[in-house]
């Protein structure tokens, strides 16, 4: 598919985040690969992973785009998603159609800006679809002018200037779909139809639930934590 098919194909779709951390049980290509197989059943138009590993294994199964993201982490550096050109590098080897990336406004290794991270994107790869994670409003906007193809509200209540926003921050999801003039996938802290329905509300272009579908350790413990007591 080309790149504009590929985002026409996501417009009002569920995009499921197969992604476990390290220490959690399901922690394992082979598991994700399943989980994501899972989710394309379900009617899943899209999948957001983790790692080249996750997504060569999930593309053996699954044949839905991908959004790719490589998390590490630097010493000295907050910035953890996609954050350096190696990452980018390895996503582009393992065929991720999109490829997700912090966009706040936090320095990236070396002390390198966002402007320069995305223009070397750009010299080596003109044609990569890219997608923003933004925490705030003024990021995704300018995300949105450098030329990032979709934006995302991925990172809402993760930074410190996040840090006090609501999780769906409906506010700032329609704030953005309303003004940044490039599609908007909400992301974060959905967990019930109602929520993704408030969200789809808000004029996004797709939404990406995770945990509340492929984490399993978390969903019990949501359920668990009622029942002490009664």
């Amino acid at each position: 598919m080309t790149n504009k098919e590929i985002i026409t194909n996501l417009k009002d779709s569920l995009i499921v985040s197969c992604q476990a951390y390290p220490d959690e049980p399901l922690n394992s290509s082979f598991i994700m690969a399943r989980m994501a197989y899972a989710a394309m059943l379900g009617g899943a138009k899209g999948i957001r992973a983790n790692t080249s590993q996750d997504i060569e294994e999930i593309k053996k199964l699954v044949a839905l785009p991908i959004i790719g993201s490589v998390k590490h982490e630097y010493e000295g550096c907050l910035v953890s998603i996609t954050p350096t050109l190696d990452e980018v590098d390895e996503l582009v080897d393992s065929g991720t159609e999109i490829i997700a990336a912090d966009a706040t406004e936090r320095l990236r290794p070396n002390g390198e800006t966002l402007e320069t991270f995305y223009r070397k994107i750009r010299e080596k790869y003109p044609n990569l679809l890219l997608m923003a994670d933004c925490a705030t409003y003024s990021e995704g906007m300018k995300a949105a002018s450098l030329g990032f193809d979709l934006v995302s509200t991925a990172l809402c209540g993760y930074t410190e200037e996040s840090k006090d926003s609501l999780r769906p921050d409906y506010h700032f999801i329609k704030e953005l779909a309303d003004n940044c003039g490039k599609p908007v996938i909400a992301e974060g802290g959905i967990w019930s139809r109602d929520e993704l329905l408030l969200a789809k509300k808000c004029g996004i272009h797709a939404a990406v639930v995770g945990s509340a579908i492929t984490r399993p350790m978390l969903v019990t413990q949501r359920f668990a934590a009622i029942m002490p007591g009664l």
